[in-house]
């Protein structure tokens, strides 16, 4: 069993992982401070140990990645989260992102669809920190519809298109980040739900995420 310790020196490099974030144009508090207060070295290898506060993408398990910390401020920035917002989060990974939105104060419905890493969720016992974080084992472009309306959606992977199931799982109102496009390079979107069950867009930065896949791998 992995022990987990958080140490100064650890403390010191998520502060100047958070200044690195402010220079790069963060600046949600609430953001930034959810990174300052999240030990990232738990969510990898301990090989990674020194080398996790660095503004970087690390490999995980079943040829995953964990999000580099810029690419996860980014998203949670644009979702505008207030306290106890329902958020539905397409792509748990390494569960980093659910954290940084739960330490925000969201009620976070996570969902993964591959079997390795949610069992790997399950068993790490850090997660037990928070009761607000739900996770799912399923196919993301489906949603939770059990668990609709949601104030927010959070897509964590490359989607092909803007998957209208989810649309339809938001909140008049409600926000959706979605990183948009095949290839190697996406663009960053949100999407305002409107009255009419359509949706308003907003174009932002260029990022690369792996692919957004249906189904559910490792039954």
């Amino acid at each position: 069993m992995r022990r987990f310790e958080d140490t100064y020196r650890h403390k010191g490099l998520r502060k100047k992982l958070v200044d690195l974030l402010k220079e790069k144009g963060i600046t949600d508090e609430h953001v930034l401070d959810a990174i300052l207060q999240l030990p990232r070295h738990y969510f990898l290898d301990s090989a990674f140990d020194e080398k996790a506060y660095e503004d970087k993408a690390f490999p995980i398990a079943v040829g995953q990645t964990i999000s580099q910390p810029y690419t996860v401020a980014y998203q949670s920035q644009l979702l505008e989260i207030r306290p106890f917002d329902k958020v539905l989060e397409i792509g748990t990974g390494s569960a980093y992102q659910a954290c940084v939105l739960a330490e925000m104060g969201a009620q976070v419905y996570t969902i993964e669809r591959q079997k390795a890493l949610f069992d790997h969720n399950k068993q790490f016992s850090y997660l037990k920190k928070y009761p607000n974080i739900k996770f799912f084992y399923g196919d993301g472009f489906e949603g939770l519809p059990t668990y609709a309306p949601f104030d927010k959606v959070i897509i964590t992977a490359a989607a092909p298109f803007i998957p209208e199931k989810l649309i339809a799982q938001l909140k008049t109102g409600g926000k959706m980040v979605i990183p948009l496009g095949e290839g190697a390079v996406q663009r960053m979107l949100r999407l305002t739900k409107l009255a009419d069950g359509g949706y308003s867009e907003e174009i932002f930065d260029k990022f690369s995420f792996v692919p957004m896949l249906g189904g559910r791998e490792g039954l």
